[in-house]
């Protein structure tokens, strides 16, 4: 599906050093590491936002579709979720059952300033599944929600999950808790320049590949 080959230093990258890794159909990964190590710069390489690696440091099968939750909803605050979720190709009959399926049905015309911060990030959530993606990236879904919100978004992804089999992710977090309720893999971001290492959760000890 998706295979990194990342030489950050030979490139100039300010942040990613060596990071060699492949992501497969079915594959649900929580990348760890602390606060400025590189982990969201790593999922906007993936999306291929971050232009200073060369394309060939990160080889995507062909139409790889990938939806990208950010960290704010960034959803257009002057239309309705029923038109944002239009923009990126979702159509009308499937725009209702998308909304219902995150717990939204009833909220197709409301504007995302009326929504809650939950509300507006399974919104968003909603308009990364209208692509049918391939691959699904997180950055910290679960940053300034409560307690009972962060358990519901959990249980909310675990099902998008369970209900697409072949679908990938990758989910940046700090909670280890958040990788013992979602992942299958564990990567953690280390050092600097960052370095990708492969956490074995039975043995909980790091793996030097992460591929």
């Amino acid at each position: 599906m998706l295979e990194l080959a990342i030489d950050g230093q030979g490139a100039g990258h300010p942040i990613l050093g060596r990071l060699e890794a492949c992501i497969r159909p079915g594959d649900r990964i929580c990348l760890l590491g602390s606060s400025g190590v590189g982990k969201t710069t790593l999922l906007n390489a993936i999306a291929g936002l971050d232009r200073s690696l060369p394309a060939s440091m990160i080889r995507r099968q062909a139409g790889l579709r990938i939806g990208y939750l950010f960290q704010e909803h960034r959803l257009l605050p002057w239309r309705t979720l029923r038109q944002n979720l239009a923009l990126v190709g979702a159509a009308p009959a499937r725009i209702d059952a998308l909304l219902a399926q995150v717990g939204l049905q009833g909220c197709a015309d409301k504007l995302p300033d009326q929504l809650s911060l939950g509300m507006a990030r399974r919104a968003a959530l909603a308009r990364c599944l209208a692509v049918e993606p391939d691959l699904l990236l997180l950055d910290e879904p679960f940053a300034s929600l409560d307690a009972p919100r962060v358990q519901e978004l959990r249980a909310l992804i675990a099902a998008v999950l369970d209900a697409r089999p072949g679908m990938a992710m990758l989910c940046v977090t700090h909670d280890p808790r958040d990788a013992e309720a979602l992942a299958n893999r564990r990567w953690q971001l280390v050092g600097k320049p960052a370095a990708l290492v492969e956490v074995r959760a039975e043995a909980g000890d790091p793996v030097r590949d992460a591929g």
